[in-house]
């Protein structure tokens, strides 16, 4: 069977096919020239051989598109769903909270409250050394050791006036160590108090807080700081046993009234120094304990002087 024509743009040879002495020309009987012939099949595989792109051409309206680009958008959407609901922060519960809270009581030391109390007077807090010179050896001897309260931050120190009384030299040293020498600028003998003036200060000089007594009652926790008998500062903790207290001095020459009376331990050492709530707030200066023998050791009575009579000597007003 012969093979149909293939048409191109190349030109055709000029030779005419020969004439058959039987039959007339008829365009069945015509056989194209060798060179067209090879002119088509060159077509034939530079057609085979375009890119994908040119062979494969999608129409906008065809269905296949349609569909291809919906889902693509389903996709994305569905990502970004998942995104969004991966960053929402869980809301928490009432449950929650309390698992938490129950697991850190569980996990973790809380200071107490007299330890708080202790760290916020602490800075406050001073020993006082009384000295008289020997007349022999023309050098300081010690003559007690007692306790004082910083309560005005350029070193005004309130102390017992039985601790610094008939000293030739008084020596400070605060709670960083630093030690200065010191005056006495007032007195308040019927409450047994002194106010002294340090030389030296510390250039981060804390002052206590001082706090009203009038809301106190028997029961009320509080916390005596000290040196006693040199030792400290110590910290002992107790309660307010009673208020407007009567003292004698064991001697006998002293008289004082509105005390405030105290079981917290405190020894000869502790006299001058501050009598503290639990929230750190100074309400009394510690200035006697009850001795019913001459052993001088705490049987469980303290006395303080309360913080606005110990106020009134350095000349602040009144809460």
């Amino acid at each position: 069977m012969r093979r149909p024509a293939l048409y191109s743009n190349s030109r055709q040879s000029g030779r005419q096919p020969a004439a058959d002495s039987h039959s007339a020309y008829s365009p069945s009987a015509y056989s194209p020239p060798a060179d067209a012939l090879e002119t088509s099949a060159t077509a034939d595989i530079s057609a085979d051989r375009r890119p994908w792109f040119k062979r494969w051409r999608v129409s906008w309206q065809d269905p296949r598109l349609l569909w291809a680009v919906i889902g693509l958008m389903a996709l994305m959407m569905s990502s970004l769903l998942a995104l969004s609901l991966s960053n929402t922060p869980r809301v928490l519960t009432q449950k929650d909270i309390d698992a938490a809270v129950l697991k850190t009581l569980e996990t973790t030391q809380l200071p107490s409250a007299a330890s708080k109390a202790y760290e916020a007077i602490r800075p406050s807090v001073v020993r006082v050394t009384s000295y008289v010179q020997d007349k022999k050896t023309k050098q300081d001897v010690q003559r007690g050791v007692g306790t004082g309260v910083v309560i005005v931050d350029k070193g005004l120190i309130l102390t017992n006036l039985h601790v610094v009384q008939g000293a030739e030299t008084i020596k400070i040293e605060f709670s960083d160590g630093l030690e200065s020498t010191a005056s006495v600028v007032s007195v308040q003998s019927e409450n047994d108090l002194a106010v002294l003036q340090a030389h030296k200060i510390p250039d981060d000089m804390i002052a206590a807080t001082m706090r009203s007594t009038q809301d106190l009652q028997p029961g009320d926790e509080v916390l005596a700081v000290g040196f006693p008998f040199g030792i400290g500062p110590s910290a002992s903790t107790g309660v307010i046993s009673g208020l407007k207290r009567a003292f004698r001095s064991p001697e006998g020459q002293q008289q004082m009234s509105n005390l405030i009376q105290f079981d917290a331990a405190a020894n000869p050492g502790n006299s001058g120094g501050p009598l503290v709530t639990m929230d750190g707030q100074v309400v009394g200066i510690v200035t006697a304990i009850y001795n019913p023998s001459s052993q001088r050791t705490f049987v469980g009575i303290g006395f303080a002087v309360p913080i606005e009579n110990a106020a009134a000597a350095v000349g602040l007003p009144p809460f």
